[in-house]
Order: C-alpha cells, then structure tokens, then sequence
C-alpha cells in the first residue's frame, strides 16, 4: 500500500534541518515540508530560499497557530532544550511528531511525551538516523543471519576531534552551553551509541557506571566513557570531542564469531571448527559498505528514516519501539550524568516506562 501524502512543518532551520533533513524531504513521494519556523531571520530567510514556496514564521507557536488544520506531523529539529515543548504542543494539536535526538533532556518529559502521543493517537518518532546508515544496515544482515551467534559484548566508540558545529548566523556552539543542549557529548551522541547497543544486544541495560570529563572552559562534557550491564551482555562506550581523528569504531562479540565497524569498512569473523583436537579457527571477510561517515549531515541516510516515519503513520504505531529505545536512551544519558557525579558509582536504570 502506498503511503499517503502528509504535510509537515520544519520547527528550526539549522544545519541538520537544512542538510539533512530537507533534502530527503525534496525526494520524498510521502512527505513534503510546507511551513518552518525558526526563531533567527538569518536562518528563515535561507528557509526561503531552499524552500520557495513555503511559509515561514519566527516562532513555532505562530506556525501551529496558522497552520495546524493543515498540517499532517512537525518535524523538530531545534536544539534539544526546545524538544519537550514543542512535541507536547504539536501532539497537543493531534500532529505526528518526528523529533531530532535526544527527545528530551530529562526521563521526566520524555515518559511525559510518550504517554501524550498514545493519548492522543499521534505518532512519535525519534531521528535515530544511524541506524539507517548502509553500514549498520550490512551488520544488521549480518546478525539476522545467525553467522556469528548472539551478542554478549559490545564496545562502542565515537571519536570527535570537536564538537559540531552550528549555523554561525544563530549560535555556531550551542552544544557547549547547557542551557540550550541539556548537556555535551553524551547528550549529542549518547543516543547513537545507546540505541544501536540496545539493538545488539536485544535488550535494555539494567546499570551503568561513567566518568565524564570536561577539558575547555564550557559547562558541558566532552569525554565520556561509560560501561552498561544488560541482561544478556555488557557495553561499554568511549565518546570524545578531543579525539585526534574523526571516526566510528564498533565492535560486537558473539557465540560464534565477531564483527567490527570502522567508519565504512565492515569486518566479519566467525568460527570454524579446525583439527581433531577442535582448535578453533576463525574465517574472517572485510568489505567496504560506502555509508560517508565523514559528511556531518548523514543527509543519505534520512531518506530511509521518513519512510520508516511515514511507515508508523500508516500503520498507527503511536508509541513504537523507536520511540521506546528514544526513551530508554534519555534514561541511560542521565543515569551516565548521575553515576559521574556520584564518584562514577554504578546507577541503576529502572527502565522508564
């Protein structure tokens, strides 16, 4: 069945928005962006430009106001201190909400958001865009294959030699003040990482132990390490802004072989029963998935994500389980935060639905 055409707004015109999201949206048979809203002019009149024949206002509540009734979803992609907001506003109006990571800065508003959504028969959908790179998607085969048997243990890291920037017309570094980014690096990249360890290992952890480090004059982090105990393995994560080089290396064990990521290049391992006296030997296959880990805008990777968006439209998947790993990956974010500043004491994760 083909999915039917919706009409949405854009609520921030930033870099991911303009980048990323919007060129998916411009190949998009499902979904079109006709109205933005964005608090900068600087930002609205490049929204103009990309977007010609949409309408544009300077705050997000003068869009719903105008424009609800024909409007399908809200896209939000202001930074993260606006998401809660935003979102209960837009369900409040009976839209679907697509919303950029982390879907809040607090468990509080986020259980808030996803009870909101199912009440209201709105979908709620987290950009967890890193689960649709090719890459990802070539380990995902991988896995379903049964090659390498299940996950036990997973080490994950993100090396960032700065933080992202921003549209320098707004704010080029948001993600190092607190109060629009609730928080640094493990705000900003925390929930690639939790919820591609929550796929992996088929559940959700029950603990976590961090240390967070800031090394510059900001108030947010820009080092995190954290190990997460899950009931069927452990995780354990390095995020860095200081790192020399930019680049993603995974990692995932399994009974009876490995896997490793590094940026575009996918290394399989897995087991071989060798001589009479049963050495193990390992066979062991690397192919390059061209997934362009260097392009800070993923923007090849939304196009598959709106149509899991519009999927969950047509489907009525109000509270999914994106939006479910959105939630948990808000609680792990915290419980990282509580466990650092609790002398990197193990903290409890009590699930947040």
């Amino acid at each position: 069945m083909r999915t039917a055409h919706r009409k949405g707004a854009l609520v921030g015109f930033g870099f991911i928005a303009e980048h990323g999201h919007l060129p998916a949206y411009l190949c998009s048979e499902e979904l079109e962006i006709v109205t933005v809203a964005d608090i900068c002019a600087n930002r609205r009149a490049a929204a103009a430009r990309a977007l010609p024949n949409a309408r544009i206002y300077d705050d997000y509540t003068s869009l719903l106001a105008h424009e609800r009734r024909g409007l399908d979803f809200v896209d939000i992609t202001a930074p993260p201190y606006a998401h809660a907001s935003v979102a209960t506003d837009a369900l409040t109006q009976r839209l679907h909400v697509l919303c950029e990571k982390p879907l809040t800065t607090n468990v509080a508003d986020a259980r808030s958001l996803c009870a909101l959504a199912q009440a209201q028969h709105c979908v709620l959908f987290p950009a967890h865009n890193y689960r649709h790179a090719p890459v990802i998607k070539a380990v995902r085969n991988v896995l379903e294959s049964g090659s390498v048997g299940d996950i036990h243990m997973l080490t994950l890291s993100t090396f960032r030699h700065t933080h992202a920037r921003g549209v320098p017309e707004w704010n080029e570094h948001w993600r190092r003040e607190r109060r629009y980014s609730g928080g640094g690096i493990a705000m900003d990249h925390g929930s690639h990482t939790f919820y591609l360890a929550f796929e992996w290992l088929r559940s959700y952890p029950t603990s976590i132990v961090a240390k967070l480090s800031t090394t510059a004059s900001y108030d947010t982090e820009d080092n995190v390490h954290a190990t997460l105990t899950f009931p069927t393995g452990i995780a354990t994560a390095q995020l860095s802004w200081t790192a020399g080089v930019r680049k993603v290396i995974y990692t995932l064990h399994g009974t009876r072989g490995a896997l490793r990521v590094e940026d575009d290049e996918l290394e399989v391992s897995r087991m071989l029963t060798g001589n009479a006296q049963k050495q193990v030997q390992w066979q062991r296959t690397t192919e390059r998935v061209p997934s362009a880990w260097m392009d800070a805008s993923h923007a090849g990777w939304f196009a598959s994500l709106l149509q899991e968006f519009a999927r969950a439209i047509d489907q009525r998947t109000y509270f999914g389980k994106d939006a479910q790993d959105a939630l948990r990956c808000v609680e792990v974010i915290n419980g990282a935060y509580a466990s650092s500043a609790n002398g990197s004491r193990e903290h409890a994760l009590h699930n947040a639905l």
